[in-house]
């Protein structure tokens, strides 16, 4: 069992960002769906960007290139629906809210995300503000955000080297893989996932591990294994959450 104590803790970090001009009127969603989770991610190499809006009851990605915005529907497990979930004018205008965020967003970057990223490392460096650097006068925008503590743990101490994953599975799983001596870690041995009644850890070893030859007990490597997973794929850590303030001020959620 991870001993959740041994959170290190939150901290603070401001970032002073180029966010561009807002939209006047801004676009509003409606009041049944005024709380959205908010992801996003960009691929470079097709300069396409991705914007996730997820609910309890349903979910809206959107992708946007050059070419424009495109969008499709999910259900809250994220299996895909043909169809909205909400109803039609619920619908229409959080597609007119999500599009325009989706096109103000793909604008910005992938500048903004190089300034998240950076502001992010200046924040693991133990530094609480940054300040992106601009050619011309621009109005820039400072965000403030709680970061999270994340757990303490202790570097792999086992034989060999361990690599962790996503895999396919319901509630997030990854895999633990394990390599002898300096060899690529490619043999699992473990497994982790959220627990979807208490959101917490759980795991689970491979059967047929030799232990001895990992030179760590499956006692052992599974409650480390909860621990690396509550940090890396559980707490958010400063860029995603600092993305999500980026998010939710270009989206009007955060207007101050």
């Amino acid at each position: 069992m991870t001993d959740l104590s041994l959170r290190m803790p939150n901290t603070r970090l401001r970032a002073v960002l180029n966010l561009g001009v807002r939209r006047n009127p801004a676009p509003v969603l409606p009041l049944s769906l005024a709380d959205p989770e908010l992801f996003a991610d960009w691929d470079d190499e097709a300069q396409l960007s991705d914007l996730h809006v997820e609910f309890e009851d349903g979910q809206l990605h959107l992708e946007t290139t050059g070419d424009g915005v495109n969008h499709h529907f999910h259900t809250a497990a994220g299996e895909h629906r043909g169809s909205s979930p909400w109803s039609t004018d619920d619908t229409s205008a959080l597609l007119r809210w999500a599009t325009a965020l989706a096109s103000d967003f793909h604008a910005l970057l992938p500048a903004l995300l190089d300034d998240v990223t950076q502001a992010a490392a200046w924040h693991d460096s133990g530094f609480d503000l940054y300040i992106c650097e601009v050619e011309e006068p621009v109005q820039l925008e400072l965000l403030e955000i709680e970061v999270e503590g994340e757990l303490m743990t202790l570097p792999w101490l086992g034989a060999g080297s361990v690599t962790h994953d996503h895999i396919d599975g319901e509630n997030h799983p990854i895999a633990l893989a394990w390599g002898a001596g300096e060899s690529e870690p490619d043999q699992p041995i473990a497994e982790a996932w959220t627990d979807p009644n208490t959101g917490s850890p759980r795991s689970k070893a491979v059967p047929g591990v030799d232990w001895d030859v990992i030179g760590l007990p499956a006692d052992e490597v599974l409650p480390w294994l909860e621990g690396i997973y509550l940090n890396h794929h559980v707490i958010p850590d400063a860029e995603g959450t600092l993305l999500n303030a980026v998010l939710r001020r270009l989206g009007g959620l955060d207007p101050s």
